[in-house]
């Protein structure tokens, strides 16, 4: 938002993925809808005020710290790959969502979208 932070996610580019878990509610305020990248995928231009939360070993989130976006999340287990937050890419995007998981600990306010898989992980 602030512009200090600046990338490119270079193509092919995936659907969208929800994680309605608490922790990526708590990290953008409704949950969390990413694309799932090899990281060499993404290139940082700018990352002077790029900072990583580690809430729990193995889990960071990425945002900036002068601004406030949410923008990355990553897993250990998952290697190499970074998880890029849609609303932090210019429009139009072109994508779509297909994945919601954690659904059991979705915020009571949000009603589930009408043909995006669902996926729980347990409470």
């Amino acid at each position: 938002m602030c512009g200090g932070v600046t990338f490119r996610v270079d193509p092919p580019i995936g659907d969208v993925n929800n994680c309605h878990c608490y922790r990526c509610r708590q990290f953008t305020g409704h949950h969390l809808a990413a694309i799932m990248c090899p990281r060499p995928q993404v290139d940082l231009h700018t990352s002077d005020s790029l900072r990583w939360y580690a809430p729990v070993p193995g889990i960071e989130y990425g945002f900036c710290a002068t601004c406030g976006s949410s923008l990355f999340w990553r897993a250990a287990d998952l290697g190499d790959v970074v998880a890029v937050c849609a609303g932090s890419l210019e429009q139009p995007t072109g994508l779509r969502t297909t994945v919601a998981v954690w659904m059991a600990q979705h915020g009571d306010y949000h009603t589930p979208e009408p043909g995006v898989a669902e996926y729980d992980y347990g409470d």
